[in-house]
């Protein structure tokens, strides 16, 4: 999912994402002209202000992930989410884990003591630990992943198994 301005937040804004990405794609064909299949898996983005109801709604509308990016952490994530164990984030991942979706992780803290070099396993050590507090059995996918120790420090914590 790309850092757009504005972030895609609900499904209505997920929906009017995909049918332009349909229209951009148009009807992509093969090598040999025969017609193939393309069908986007759309995100939303997680905001301090997603509701249970808003997560239901995207599931509802085929949204098959929320991503997490702190405030800050990367380009145009002004509206990521301040603080994970805040009760309405955690009230947006349980229903997210109720409906099924998964929780892409943009996995590093953005405090400016932090040296640039720690935020990610900063936020391995010291955050996403609050995200399994709220709900241990959601799907997570830690989509950045760019210190060589990252999967040193994820295997170190205490998650439960797969159902």
């Amino acid at each position: 999912m790309p850092n757009l301005t504005p972030p895609v937040v609900d499904a209505a804004m997920a929906g009017r994402y995909k049918r332009d990405i349909l229209a951009a794609a148009r009807a992509p064909h093969d090598a040999d002209g025969a017609l193939t299949s393309f069908e986007p898996l759309m995100t939303c983005y997680l905001t301090d202000r997603t509701t249970p109801a808003d997560v239901e709604a995207a599931a509802a509308a085929g949204v098959v992930a929320f991503k997490l990016y702190p405030a800050g952490a990367t380009t145009n994530s002004d509206s990521g989410v301040t603080d994970v164990a805040a009760p309405s984030v955690g009230a947006a991942l349980r229903a997210m884990d109720a409906a099924g979706l998964v929780l892409c992780v943009h996995g590093e803290v953005t405090r400016p003591e932090v040296d640039v070099f720690d935020r990610e396993a900063t936020f391995v050590r010291e955050v996403l630990p609050r995200v399994l507090d709220h709900c241990p059995t959601l799907r997570q996918v830690d989509v950045r992943v760019a210190m060589p120790r990252a999967p040193r420090c994820l295997r170190h914590l205490t998650c439960p198994a797969s159902p």
